[in-house]
């Protein structure tokens, strides 16, 4: 038997590898499926399943490709309903690879089929669960993701709570946990940075899975602090019942060079979106006008999903040489498969056939701070919810790079704005939006919050109410 966890980072995404005795088993697939092929062709084996444990929201899974490819079977749970084939297993099923055992577990909560699958070995020992968004390492998943008419999302967190403790709890400690994401994924609040633990350690210290909780307990602290999901989970979730463009087409047709001319039409006639996924030292040096930066140096496929609100928009790259074809393939990851090309030889192409750059100001956290105590200044601050209450700047306006697009008529676009995030990655997104949409005074703060607080400015720390 021989198990293989293939983590993105980018996605906080776990699939899997599982052989035996030449059959193969990949569970909850990239997109891009060559790697599972490639590495089963290498172990002399044949992909027979492919084991979806729900309805992906936040990325696009590779299984229907693979399928088509392999030939290997589609699984997901109970009550699963697709446009293209698939087994929809019962609960308590078992599926036979080489010489271990695949056990259906239906695990609703986070969605209805949601499914845990338990890995019994050849001696007949429960050896792994592969999770799925079921339960985390220090979490679980969170259950408002697939509220209907007649679902609240308490119906689905009062789901999670029996599932976890009738189907999950049971099972010895020693089991290996196996799941879904990691931290950075928005499917839970406090997902651990492990990605592969033991199921003894878990009900010791994963806060849902204590002994003693009422349901109604589990249902208040499940759903305590969740934030709106953001707005591609629905589509990207559609996309994965509904099936979707093979991703070769998608690369094929998206990694096509421009040059400065083309790309221009495209940018002006076709209504593309200029998205720079640069590093953003190299976008706040120069960029083209309007264009928004994303870089592939930082979590790109959620913040595309994030902010780029139309699934379908066209776009065209600006990209690193040589990095075209990873863009247009973590686009794709993310449902965003409408890449019209990229510009050939990048910004020196643009500059050379005499077409229009702009730059962002960029300053050191030693000068903001310096300007501060001489200045009445705005600084706004683009962080999450949690990381501003945790720590913020004494003057700051918050608004949460999340919800630009919903709440830029917060601000004045009169008023001239120190912009800062964390470690400036965000804050330079931000920046791209707002100038974009005519804010044109826009300052923003390298370094970020990191910087900022290694210079005198005050700040306002939240103190845990515990400790007064």
């Amino acid at each position: 038997m021989k198990i293989e966890q293939l983590y993105t980072g980018c996605l906080a995404q776990g699939a899997y590898y599982i052989e035996s005795e030449g059959e193969v088993a990949i569970i909850d697939p990239l997109r891009e499926i060559q790697q599972y092929i490639d590495k089963a062709e290498a172990n002399n084996s044949n992909i027979k399943y492919i084991l979806e444990t729900h309805f992906h929201a936040d990325f696009v899974s590779g299984h229907v490709d693979l399928a088509n490819k392999t030939g290997a079977t589609i699984v997901f749970g109970p009550g699963a309903s697709t446009e293209y084939d698939i087994h929809s297993a019962t609960d308590g099923e078992e599926l036979k690879l080489g010489k271990v055992t695949i056990k259906v577990l239906h695990t609703p909560g986070h969605t209805l089929e949601s499914v845990t699958y338990l890995l019994i070995d050849e001696n007949g020992k429960d050896h792994a669960i592969f999770s799925g968004d079921t339960l985390f390492l220090g979490d679980v998943g969170r259950p408002d993701l697939a509220i209907k008419s007649d679902l609240t999302k308490e119906d689905l967190a009062a789901m999670l709570f029996d599932s976890l403790r009738n189907k999950i709890m049971p099972l010895a400690d020693d089991v290996i946990v196996y799941p879904a994401h990691g931290a950075g994924s928005a499917c839970g609040k406090n997902l651990s940075k492990e990605t592969i633990g033991v199921l003894g350690e878990q009900k010791k210290t994963n806060y849902a899975l204590r002994a003693d909780m009422t349901k109604a307990e589990f249902v208040k602290e499940v759903l305590d602090g969740i934030t709106p999901p953001p707005q591609y989970f629905a589509k990207n979730a559609m996309m994965n019942k509904m099936g979707y463009d093979a991703f070769d087409t998608v690369l094929k047709t998206g990694n096509i060079p421009l040059n400065p001319e083309e790309f221009e039409a495209l940018a002006n006639h076709e209504s593309a979106l200029v998205l720079d996924v640069r590093p953003q030292s190299e976008y706040v040096k120069g960029h083209i006008p309007n264009s928004i930066f994303i870089g592939l140096n930082g979590d790109f496929a959620p913040w595309v999903g994030a902010l780029i609100t139309d699934i379908k928009q066209p776009i065209v790259l600006v990209v690193p040489e040589g990095k075209s074809a990873e863009a247009v393939t973590r686009l794709s990851r993310v449902g965003y498969d409408n890449t019209l090309g990229y510009l050939e030889d990048g910004i020196t192409a643009w500059v050379s056939a005499g077409k229009e750059i702009e730059t962002l100001k960029s300053i050191s956290a030693e000068e903001f701070a310096e300007k501060a105590k001489t200045s009445n200044i705005n600084i706004l601050d683009v962080r999450k919810d949690g990381e501003y209450t945790s720590s913020h700047l004494e003057e700051a306006q918050h608004l949460s790079l999340g919800f630009i697009n919903d709440k830029m008529n917060e601000l004045d676009k009169d008023k001239t704005y120190y912009v800062h995030c964390a470690g400036g990655y965000r804050s330079v997104i931000a920046a791209s939006i707002l100038k974009a949409r005519g804010f044109d005074k826009l300052i923003d703060i390298a370094g970020g919050f990191g910087a900022i607080k290694k210079t005198d400015m005050p700040t306002t720390d939240f103190v845990c109410p515990s400790t007064l």
